[in-house]
């Protein structure tokens, strides 16, 4: 029982940390895409 609990506990910690670098990349995107809109749109 402890065996599953703690391989429950590393699962649901991976997917946590994997979910996080997937959200902080697609922030790190809609900034950059952000910023390039704005520089295209003052010319620069």
């Amino acid at each position: 029982m402890i065996r599953k609990t703690i391989a429950l506990a590393l699962a649901a910690g991976a997917l946590l940390v994997a979910g996080c670098n997937t959200v902080s990349g697609a922030g790190k995107d809609l900034q950059s895409a952000s910023k390039e809109t704005k520089d295209a749109m003052n010319g620069k």
